[in-house]
């Protein structure tokens, strides 16, 4: 129907390829093939001709328009394609085209001068026809309403928007960055093929995205199957990251974009869906709300009206944070599982049940109720099935909870995890919430003395002068004495001498015979010498049989490689078994290679514990585990036991930074990052760890010896006993050969 704005008029039927003229004549063919028009205060001017894509017709249409100035003009068979802008027709003319899309020829133009208001008949071929101008104005208010002064505008359609409507779009729309268009035309041809299009033309769009300080994405289409297949190709190719907004125009009820839900709620996208009423057009804008049902009606949250008023209606902005604090409190799902800073309260059933619930407590779940308080949701916990924290596969997948979170099977993974770039292939890491490093957790020896320890007051080096000096010396008082004494016994000399000095070093009685002043020197100084020796040596013996040694021996991964023994315990499918499997070499790789001699073996969390009291205790076994978690360990037997049993290497190896994780892309991430970052910067999740194991830092650093006050058994000086007994067995030894000797020598005189 036409009406202009004064006078009024209606345009009843007419006849193609005439000209009906204001005075009712036809130029050339008979009366009986005029158009008959019904004119209610004037008449109007209908041209229609076809081109056939010659030029002369073109040029002979654009002169007969100039000459007769219709009120419709229309023009077949133009061959027109999308490339071809609207610039070619004349001006002063609201233009609809349909243009053939998918083989050569065809083409339909009309022109309707601008002082005439039309409705056009529906299609269902089409998204916008008469109402473009609208749908510009509408992208152009919602652009306006939020803040992109440096951003992009990609656009997409299905080939069956109209080339004029959708270059007014691209020249109309805010973009100070550029417009980029991408059209995948799926009339005619297989499903298969407009797939690979669409990821074609999503790939070359993310590296649009890439290169541009900010994107909006808008999509026109009314066809479900294109819907449908743009949702799943920019999930898939990572362009809907949520610093890219995704506007979506569409005729569609909103009852039928249901399969789009998921896609939508997660993203920072809205839908504005086109209500053609009898007399006007109506555009509502649509949110999807996170982590709801895909049967529950989207949020609409703005309205555009032939007013051209953009009008919200609800207290949120356009493309509005929706992920900061959540308005129907969803329910999501934590995967967590059984350590240090997340106990599992209900431990009677520790096995895996699909549905049953479990609770943790911890610094961790005082975290996780911060974190749902503040952005006003629910969760509920679940543990993974194999019980491990994540390792990835041969064949590309993953275990555990990454696994879990990855497959989207959880929304967010407690841990913590340690942030590698292996598994942020498939997840999102949260803010750093801990930095720490992994040690050895070793069982702790009795408390014992040395039976030895009698030898221990003085240094191998001090010994072994003394010795040196009791048989240097008298050599030296002997070659002396041989000088001055013409008459002299040079061993029973060396020997007196040599006695004499050992009487002095035992604190003996003994008597220097009158001699020369030289000789009564050396003894003199001597004395002094062994005066200072003895006492030193009497104080340190006394203190060393009052201390207890208590045996550390693995203070570093060298220590383990040397020890043929000890077996270490790693935690199954974890980020530093992940590590030990992909290093090459160095101490790394002698450490993953005991696994082949039967000296590394696999725990999960929640069998450390066990482990811990049996194997580790017993002392041929070592944990390897971070610093964080063996103090908690250490604190809990303190807290039974009353004692450390238990010790820590003084080497640090394995530097890690833990967070929780969440699904990749997902913008929820970033939000719990930020509060995370409050809560530590407040030191609150410092002082709940502190609150939780108030004995984790009493075995840190536990001696490893000891002063007691008890009386000395055999046990403790066995070795003196030995000393005397091997000086018992020589001096036989040498009497049975003086016997011998002195035998021998009187059989010879005889």
């Amino acid at each position: 129907m036409l009406s202009q704005h004064k006078p009024q008029s209606t345009l009843t039927t007419f006849t193609p390829h005439y000209a009906v003229e204001s005075n009712g004549t036809l130029p050339g063919p008979p009366p009986s093939q005029t158009a008959q028009s019904t004119v209610l205060e004037r008449k109007l001017k209908v041209w229609c001709t076809s081109a056939d894509g010659k030029t002369n017709k073109w040029e002979e249409w654009h002169e007969r328009i100039k000459e007769t100035s219709p009120d419709i003009s229309a023009l077949t068979e133009n061959k027109l394609s999308g490339m071809i802008t609207d610039a070619i027709f004349p001006v002063g003319y609201q233009i609809l085209r349909k243009d053939r899309r998918n083989r050569g020829g065809g083409g339909v133009a009309l022109l309707i001068k601008n002082r005439w208001n039309f409705d056009e008949p529906e299609t269902g071929d089409r998204v916008i026809h008469k109402s473009s101008v609208e749908v510009t104005e509408v992208l152009q208010a919602v652009t306006r309403s939020v803040k992109h002064d440096q951003c992009s505008v990609i656009f997409f359609t299905d080939g069956r928007f109209s080339s004029s409507s959708f270059i007014m779009l691209t020249e109309a729309s805010v973009a100070p960055w550029g417009v980029a268009v991408f059209e995948v035309t799926v009339d005619g041809q297989h499903a298969n093929l407009t797939h690979l299009q669409l990821s074609r033309a999503v790939v070359q769009a993310r590296q649009l995205r890439q290169v541009s300080w900010c994107v909006m994405v808008v999509v026109v289409s009314d066809d479900k199957d294109f819907l449908a297949a743009f949702a799943e190709w920019s999930l898939n190719g990572r362009l809907l990251v949520w610093s890219t907004k995704l506007l979506v125009i569409t005729r569609l009820p909103i009852q039928q974009l249901q399969f789009l839900h998921s896609t939508f709620s997660m993203t920072n996208s809205m839908i504005v869906i086109v209500e053609n009423t009898s007399d006007s057009s109506r555009y509502s804008v649509f949110v999807s709300l996170p982590y709801t049902s895909e049967q529950s009606t989207p949020l609409k949250v703005a309205t555009w009206d032939r007013n051209k008023r953009l009008t919200l209606t609800s207290y949120l902005p356009l493309f509005a944070d929706k992920f900061s604090r959540f308005l129907d409190r969803p329910v999501l799902v934590a995967v967590d599982e059984d350590n240090p800073l997340n106990k599992l309260i209900n431990k009677e059933n520790l096995a895996y049940q699909d549905g049953q619930k479990v609770f943790f407590t911890g610094p961790l779940t005082k975290l996780m109720d911060v974190l749902a308080k503040a952005q006003n949701f629910t969760y509920v916990n679940v543990r993974p099935p194999d019980g491990s924290w994540g390792l990835k596969h041969e064949d590309g997948t993953w275990s555990g909870m990454v696994g879990m979170v990855s497959r989207k099977e959880a929304d967010i993974g407690v841990g913590l995890f340690g942030i590698s770039a292996t598994r942020a292939e498939v997840v999102d890491f949260t803010a750093t919430i801990l930095i720490d490093y992994w040690r050895i957790l070793g069982g702790r020896g009795r408390a014992e003395v040395n039976p030895w320890s009698f030898l221990m007051p003085l240094s191998p080096l001090v010994w072994t002068a003394i010795f040196t000096t009791l048989l240097a010396l008298p050599s030296l008082i002997c070659l002396l004495s041989s000088c001055v004494l013409i008459k002299n016994n040079k061993a029973e000399k060396w020997l007196s001498d040599t006695f004499a000095l050992i009487y002095i070093l035992l604190l003996q009685d003994t008597s220097v015979p009158k001699s020369w002043w030289w000789e009564r020197l050396i003894f003199g100084t001597w004395m002094m010498v062994t005066l200072v020796l003895t006492q030193s040596y009497s104080g340190n013996l006394m203190a060393l049989l009052a201390v207890r040694h208590i045996p550390q021996p693995f203070q570093s991964l060298h220590d383990l490689i040397d020890d043929s023994k000890v077996i270490t315990i790693w935690e199954t499918e974890s980020a530093s078994v992940q590590y030990l499997h992909s290093v090459e070499s160095g101490i790394f790789r002698e450490i993953a290679n005991l696994e082949n001699k039967g000296r590394l073996i696999y725990r999960t969390q929640p069998q450390f514990a066990v482990s811990i009291d049996t194997l580790v205790r017993r002392g041929d076994h070592v944990l390897m585990e971070v610093d964080m978690s063996l103090k908690v360990y250490m604190a809990q037997d303190f807290t039974h036991t009353g004692q450390c049993s238990f010790y820590e290497s003084r080497e640090e190896f394995l530097p890690l930074m833990f967070a929780m994780i969440g699904q990749k892309d997902s913008p929820l991430v970033p939000v719990l990052s930020k509060r995370i970052i409050r809560v530590k910067e407040a030191g609150l999740f410092y002082q709940w760890m502190k609150e939780e194991e108030p004995n984790s830092t009493i075995c840190s650093h536990s001696p490893s010896k000891i002063t007691v006050k008890t009386s000395l058994s055999v046990n403790n000086l066995w070795g003196m006993f030995i000393v005397y007994t091997g000086g018992l067995s020589l001096s036989l030894l040498i009497f049975s050969l003086e016997i011998v000797t002195n035998f021998s020598s009187h059989s010879l005189q005889d």
